[in-house]
């Protein structure tokens, strides 16, 4: 499993790259060379990345031309050594780089040992950059469950089957969940509000932990700590475009310990409802909680993250209430609490696991 360290290191790489590609494509205007400065000063690591690029492509034309140089033998190259060590290499062979003038390639790792000094001579004067949009692209996969901490120190726990985006500009914090379910750890800035995009709700918090999960039709939103404001979403269902929208007519206030839920074409504004916030959010300790709901729901969610789906073929069967504690990772501790209900018969075949009655 990849760890958070390496999730870290995978996006600045891409933010790295995008970077070279665009020095590479001629060189930044005075805007951009700010803006390119400002995100080397972040981090270490982002100086580091972006001349490990810098390694790969001076070396990538010989990999074209010799078998020997695998794409796996250019990364352990380009990891190798000290970052000055690979300065170095990357100054003085970088221009025979086909394609790329000797002026660009000085351009781009020029740019990098300024961010360098910078960095190691801190405090130094700010850098003013202009208005720019950081992009992040999570997705989990069938029954896994992934965290992920932001640059913000925000903290997002992504259910299983999610997709989510995350935009980060200087001035605001754009969370869009495309599908599944996240959980929200929100660092508070008051300059810099943290809005959530999730069909047809639209939520914006006030300093907080909270839940969000899109269904068919659907969008509940659950307050564990602090509160929230959810409003109905203006943005089109075909997608988010540029993260705008015009200000919500209404908002309704969430605050711990209740939930909502948003559809589009439904009576505006709703009204929220006291829930229990550990039931409800259980799934970030890998368990579902249940009491008194009818089979058919239970399920439902466990068919989320069971390897093997689970089908009642008795209609009659999925109004039986049901209480427990389940672990989503256990699929046979819940089969054999099925099969211990009276009068319920289950069969478990290659591909489904099929409930019916006795």
């Amino acid at each position: 499993m990849i760890s958070n360290g390496e999730e870290t290191r995978a996006a600045v790489a891409e933010q790295a790259a995008q970077w070279f590609v665009a020095n590479d494509e001629g060189l930044l205007s005075p805007q951009e060379s700010a803006a390119l400065l400002a995100w080397l000063r972040a981090s270490p690591m982002h100086v580091e990345e972006l001349l490990r690029v810098a390694v790969i492509a001076r070396d990538l034309p010989g990999a074209c031309t010799d078998p020997a140089h695998s794409a796996d033998a250019l990364l352990v190259r380009a990891r190798a050594g000290s970052l000055w060590s690979r300065f170095r290499a990357a100054l003085e062979d970088m221009p025979a780089r086909r394609g790329l003038s000797a002026a660009a390639a000085v351009a781009a790792l020029g740019v990098t040992v300024g961010a360098l000094l910078l960095w190691n001579l801190r405090p130094g004067a700010p850098v003013t950059a202009p208005e720019s949009v950081t992009a992040l692209h999570f997705v989990s996969g069938h029954g896994e469950v992934q965290t992920h901490r932001l640059a913000d120190n925000s903290v997002l726990h992504l259910n299983t089957d999610t997709d989510v985006t995350v935009r980060y500009s200087r001035s605001a914090r754009l969370v869009t969940l495309t599908a599944g379910e996240t959980a929200f750890e929100v660092t508070h800035e008051a300059g810099r509000p943290f809005r959530v995009l999730a069909g047809a709700a639209e939520v914006v918090d006030l300093g907080t932990r909270f839940d969000v999960r899109r269904d068919d039709g659907s969008t509940v939103v659950t307050v564990a700590e602090g509160r929230v404001a959810v409003a109905q979403s203006l943005i089109p269902a075909s997608g988010p475009g540029n993260g705008k929208s015009s200000e919500p007519p209404q908002s309704v206030e969430l605050a711990a310990g209740q939930q909502l839920t948003v559809a589009r074409g439904a009576v505006w504004p709703a009204t929220p409802v006291a829930v229990d916030v550990t039931r409800t959010m259980a799934w970030l300790h890998r368990q579902i909680v249940f009491e008194g709901q009818p089979l058919g729901q239970v399920v439902a969610e466990f068919n989320r993250y069971a390897p093997k789906p689970i089908e009642i073929a008795t209609p009659a069967l999925r109004d039986l209430e049901i209480s427990g504690v389940f672990s989503v990772d256990d699929s046979e501790a819940f089969v054999a609490f099925l099969r211990s209900l009276d009068g319920v018969q289950v069969d478990v075949t290659a591909s489904t696991v099929r409930v019916s009655q006795r």
